[in-house]
């Protein structure tokens, strides 16, 4: 995609409401001569800043066809790539407005491949083309135990009921992003993939394009015993050498299931996270994360995907416009009800 469609992309997705947000006094730039990546003149802890893509082609779990292999060759790449692209090209030719209107109980169809913004490259690490963000286990598969399967499967099958606001997802109703797109772990989803990264001496910043969630991440103490469950966790980070370390917990109990078009995992509230950030070019972040969820995984998880600088900015996210979508959605359901017709089909845990 473009830069200029890019923004284009985002600013009809909302109103042009540019975020601008400065350095502290006295905080400038150090770029190494080295080829290193950039430091903060003053601190010396790594520069960090500015907006980041994590937009990939590359799922979260890997695809049975891959044969459990986590490294393609970059012909294999190459071919993937272009079937993406073209798929692409031909989801974005206009529609023929004489066509008839679908038969009923017929899917119309959502947003065409214009507002879409999934990337149409795989994630590569340390020059390696990836198959799946999941690095551990090795298969490339979440390591569900018999109870997160069942709290899976079950948040699905909710997922799919209509009975009121309260059972919607939470990027339904606008409260945090689709997915994972904040985090933690950060994942992408199918638009609105940049983050913004601002860092002061005593905090970080991590603004997500999509539903402007912000996780702002104090550098100093410990993670904090406290009964409460914020959106997005409690986080707390500090500086390894290049690298920064963000760990989080307390997550809220209805941010437990994580679902997109692609991604897709459950967390108990409880659920521990250790993020990494390290700037391995002037272009690229190594993003790195481990989950920790006894209750639901039997064993530890990890992933990772790169987070590739971009020149592009970011817009207001108008999520909804205003939310009228929501009585639509609800009202459809009671049309249902009242005529008798099943309008939630029921999640079987099938892979996807």
């Amino acid at each position: 995609m473009s830069v200029s469609r890019s923004i284009l992309l985002r600013t009809t997705m909302g109103l042009s409401c540019m975020v601008v947000l400065l350095l502290p006094a006295g905080l400038s730039l150090h770029a190494s001569n080295d080829g290193a990546p950039p430091t903060q003149a003053g601190n010396g802890i790594p520069d960090l800043q500015g907006n980041w893509s994590i937009a990939t082609q590359t799922t979260l779990e890997r695809p049975d066809r891959y044969g459990g292999r986590l490294i393609l060759t970059a012909e294999e790449a190459s071919e993937i790539e272009a079937r993406v692209q073209a798929r692409s090209r031909a989801a974005d030719q206009p529609g023929d407005p004489e066509r008839d209107a679908p038969p009923p109980g017929v899917n119309v169809g959502g947003y065409n491949a214009f507002w879409m913004d999934p990337g149409d490259r795989l994630a590569v690490i340390n020059g390696e083309v990836r198959t799946s963000i999941i690095i551990d286990p090795p298969d490339g598969r979440l390591p569900y135990n018999e109870q997160g399967r069942a709290n899976h499967i079950a948040a699905m099958q909710m997922r799919e009921s209509y009975d009121g606001p309260e059972v919607r997802p939470m990027g339904e109703r606008c409260v945090v992003g689709f997915g994972s797109t904040a985090g933690p772990p950060k994942l992408p989803v199918a638009y609105n993939n940049l983050t913004q990264i601002v860092q002061t001496r005593d905090y970080v910043m991590l603004l997500a394009e999509m539903n402007h969630d912000a996780r702002i991440i104090p550098l100093a103490g410990a993670m904090p015993d406290s009964p409460t469950h914020p959106w997005l966790g409690h986080s707390v980070g500090r500086y390894e050498g290049d690298t920064l370390v963000v760990e989080t917990s307390h997550f809220h109990p209805q941010q437990t299931l994580r679902s997109s078009l692609r991604h897709r995992f459950y967390g108990s509230a409880d659920m521990h996270v250790v993020e990494r950030f390290t700037r391995v070019s002037d272009d690229v972040i190594h993003y790195q994360f481990t989950v920790t969820d006894p209750e639901n995984y039997s064993q530890p998880w990890r992933g990772e995907l790169p987070m590739n600088r971009s020149d592009d900015r970011l817009y207001e996210y108008a999520c909804h416009e205003g939310n009228y979508a929501m009585p639509g959605i609800l009202a459809g359901a009671r049309r249902a009800e009242a005529e008798g017709e099943p309008y939630a089909p029921t999640y079987s845990g099938a892979s996807f």
